[in-house]
Order: C-alpha cells, then sequence, then structure tokens
C-alpha cells in the first residue's frame, strides 16, 4: 500500500507541477503511437483482404461499422469513469477514484457480453443492417464472427485504456495496444496465407491480437503499476456514480455510435455504385481515420491534463494545455495531410488493385485530408469540455462532429450529385463544425477563472 501511496504522490506532482509543454508531450507520445499502430493494424486487414477480391474488401468496410459501435461501448465507460477518476485523483482522492474506475470497467464487461451474446443469435440479419450486398454477406458473416466472440476483450480493453490514459499512464496502455496491434499484422498472413483461412484468418488474427491486449492491460492492474485499483468490491450501486459516469461519457458514445451510423450510412448510399464504390469509401475512412489518429492522440494526451489540473483547480494550466494541444494537433495533421494528399492515389493502390476503387477513391481521400484541417478545434474543444465536467456542450460538439452535420448531408449530396456528392459530404461536415466549435469555447474560457485556486 505504501508503494501505492508514494505513486499517487509522485503522479500528482508529475500532474500539477511539469511544465505544460513538456507533460503534454510525454502523454503525446505514446497516445499517438499506439493510435497509429492501432489504426495501421485496422489498415493491415483491409489491405490483406483487398488481396483476396472486392468483395472481400467490402466486407472489412461493413464489419467496420459493428466494430465503432464496440468502441463507442469501451469510451462510452472508459472516459466517463476516467475523466471523473482523474479529477478525484487531482483532488487527492484515490479511493473514489477506484470506486470510479471499477465501476466503469465492469459496467463496459458486463453490456459488452450481453451485446456479444445477442450478436451470435442475430448475426445473419446483423450483417444485412451492416450494409452487406448478397455478394458481400458470406465474407462478413466470416470475418464478423470473430470480432463478436472477442467483444467483450475488445471493448474492456479501450476502457482500461483510456482509464491508464487519465491516471496520466498512456504508456502503459500503449504497451498493450501497441503489441496487439502488431501481433495482428503479422498474424493477417500468417492465417489467410499460411494457413489458408482466407478471410476467417484475417478475423481470427483480430480477435487474438485483442484478446491478448486484453490480458496485458489487466496485468498492469494485478502487477500494481496504477494509482487505482480494478476489484468487484469496488464496484458501486450508487446511481448518483453511475449516471455521473454515464453522462460523462455520453460525449464518446455519441462520437463513436454516430461514427458507426456514419459507416453504415455511407455503406447504404455507395450500394447503387456496386461493390468497388463501397470498398473505395471504407478504405478511404480508414486512411482518414489515420491521420486523424495523430490529431486524437494529442487530444488524449491533454485529456488527463485538462481534468487533473481541473480536479486540483489548477486553472491558468488547463488553459496552457488546451492552447498548446490544439497548435500541436493543427501543425501535425497538416503535414499528416499533405503527405496524403499528395501521394493519394498510390496509398489507395496499397489496399485495393481495381481501377474502378482507385477512381472513386482518389478524389474522396483528397477532399477528407484536405479538410481535416478544420478538425483540430472541435476534437480538442470537445475534449475539454468533457474533461471538465461540461456534459452538454461536450454532448453537443461531439454529435455535430460525428454525425449531425455528417448523415444529413451525406444523403442530400448523393441525391443531388451521386457519387461526386457522397465523396463531398464529409470534408463539407468537418469544415462546418468549427462554427459551434467556436460558439461553445467563447463563454467556457469567459466562466473559467483566470487564477488558480489556492
Amino acid at each position: 500500500m505504501s508503494d501505492q501511496n508514494n505513486n499517487i504522490s509522485t503522479q500528482f506532482i508529475k500532474m500539477t507541477k511539469t511544465p505544460v509543454p513538456k507533460l503534454l508531450i510525454s502523454l503525446s507520445i505514446p497516445t499517438v503511437c499506439s493510435m497509429l499502430i492501432s489504426s495501421a493494424y485496422n489498415m493491415a486487414d483491409s489491405a490483406f483482404v483487398g488481396l483476396l477480391g472486392t468483395s472481400q474488401s467490402a466486407a472489412i468496410s461493413i464489419v467496420l461499422g459493428f466494430m465503432s459501435v464496440l468502441q463507442a461501448i469501451g469510451f462510452f465507460f472508459g472516459q466517463g469513469s476516467g475523466s471523473i477518476m482523474s479529477r478525484e485523483l487531482g483532488a487527492r482522492d484515490p479511493e473514489a477514484a477506484s470506486h470510479t474506475a471499477s465501476t466503469g470497467f465492469f459496467m463496459s464487461l458486463f453490456l459488452s457480453t450481453f451485446i456479444a451474446i445477442l450478436s451470435i443469435i442475430f448475426i445473419n440479419p446483423l450483417v444485412h443492417i451492416l450494409g452487406s450486398t448478397p455478394t458481400i454477406a458470406p465474407y462478413a458473416k466470416q470475418y464478423l464472427i470473430f470480432i463478436i466472440v472477442s467483444a467483450p476483450f475488445t471493448v474492456t480493453s479501450f476502457t482500461m485504456n483510456n482509464l491508464l490514459r487519465y491516471e496520466g499512464k498512456a504508456k502503459l496502455g500503449a504497451i498493450a495496444m501497441m503489441t496487439g496491434a502488431l501481433l495482428n499484422i503479422a498474424g493477417d498472413p500468417l492465417f489467410m496465407f499460411v494457413f489458408k483461412m482466407d478471410i476467417y484468418g484475417a478475423g481470427l488474427s483480430t480477435a487474438i491480437a485483442q484478446t491478448i491486449s486484453f490480458a496485458i492491460l489487466l496485468s498492469m492492474y494485478l502487477r500494481k503499476k496504477t494509482q487505482t485499483t480494478l476489484s468487484i468490491k469496488y464496484f458501486t450501486n450508487d446511481l448518483h456514480k453511475i449516471f455521473n459516469i454515464m453522462g460523462t461519457g455520453l460525449p464518446s458514445l455519441i462520437r463513436q455510435c454516430l461514427n458507426g451510423i456514419s459507416i453504415i450510412s455511407l455503406t447504404f448510399v455507395s450500394k447503387p455504385y456496386d461493390d468497388a464504390a463501397i470498398a473505395a469509401m471504407g478504405i478511404v475512412s480508414k486512411i482518414s481515420f489515420f491521420v486523424i489518429s495523430v490529431g486524437l492522440g494529442i487530444g488524449q494526451g491533454f485529456q488527463p491534463i485538462s481534468s487533473f489540473n481541473f480536479g486540483s483547480k489548477n486553472y491558468k494550466r488547463v488553459r496552457e494545455a488546451y492552447k498548446d494541444a490544439l497548435i500541436l494537433s493543427e501543425i501535425l495533421m497538416a503535414v499528416f495531410s499533405l503527405v496524403t494528399f499528395i501521394f493519394a492515389p498510390q496509398i489507395i493502390k496499397i489496399f485495393r488493385d481495381d481501377p474502378a476503387v482507385w477512381d472513386v477513391g482518389t478524389r474522396a481521400l483528397r477532399l477528407q485530408v484536405a479538410s481535416l484541417l478544420f478538425m483540430p478545434l472541435c476534437m480538442i474543444s470537445e475534449m475539454l469540455l468533457q474533461t471538465t465536467g461540461n456534459k452538454f456542450g461536450a454532448s453537443i460538439l461531439s454529435s455535430v462532429r460525428s454525425g449531425i452535420f455528417f448523415i444529413p448531408l451525406l444523403f442530400i449530396m448523393s441525391f443531388l450529385r451521386g457519387i461526386n456528392g457522397i465523396q463531398e459530404a464529409q470534408p463539407l461536415a468537418y469544415i462546418l463544425s468549427v462554427i459551434p466549435a467556436m460558439l461553445f469555447m467563447y463563454p467556457f474560457f469567459r466562466k473559467l477563472p483566470k487564477e488558480d485556486a489556492q
């Protein structure tokens, strides 16, 4: 116990006294690396499966919607409990923080297990709800079965990774996530081509990688590497705490669920343009998310600084961290976007050697990465509101960024401009999301005290 108390004291000093730029970079490096590698192994599935055929490649895009829902649950409980836990650690109350972390963890485990059971029972209608065509459905089902079986491990891994980040222990989470990602990248060709399992092999590789990531993350808690403890005895039936976790995590749930709905909607409007269009837009989504992962990693490094210092009433550090995170994410995303814009045709060809996929994908990718320069303001602002307990504002910004603009624009522009409109909807949504971000940030900083509490 004394070692854990020393750990808590050391971490408090680190989070409240280390110069903000240095702290932000130290926390962002592991989260950026983790996000990039995790995104890379999602793209690896697409690249390896793309060697099998266009319909198989489209199947991976179809299942992406279901995987977004799993991620939504993990982030819902992970960010909901993590934000509160971090403020409790900032207020020097580790007992309350352990109750919060354990409650978030076990809620994510229970819900993901329930969803996995339902998904197994209704897997046939599920693949069609996700947007499969008759030619895609058999392959989507083969891949999806492994994603469903490993769902509890996947969801709780996202939850624990978020909890570690909010403790300021991003490196521990990054070790587990990157290990799983590298195993998946290595496992794809092994199971698919050496063992001749085709798309089954891609699903099995992903399931094994997620399970190993879960085991590594859990071991961090069992080996007392953390400030908090995960135990069923700390699970609380206090409805106020449960609703507070759910309310705080709501922006993450909205964002991730709308991402899933957006993917399904994108598949739906692409159906008239055959499997190549579905495959192309799915590939573009994964490549774009790789670029977005840079900004998300910076934002995830910023979140524990914001919540921890807001909890300890160091308001100047909250302001400084917001400014630094915004500038850093803007610079890095601009660099990644420029490279992707220039080499868009070559990047698309890595995933599918099909001229029909190239034609649709190249223009869509260039439009998306050009518009990503507008994203950091909305993204970092949403994270600031969430980590300081502003549930309503964070939920609105999350909804706007992830779907409220995009989904209506997608259907309207696909009707007016066909495949060109489908390619243009997401970039336009990113640009429009800047407006509500500015409207929320102005009053927030006016109300935030300019001086730290003594």
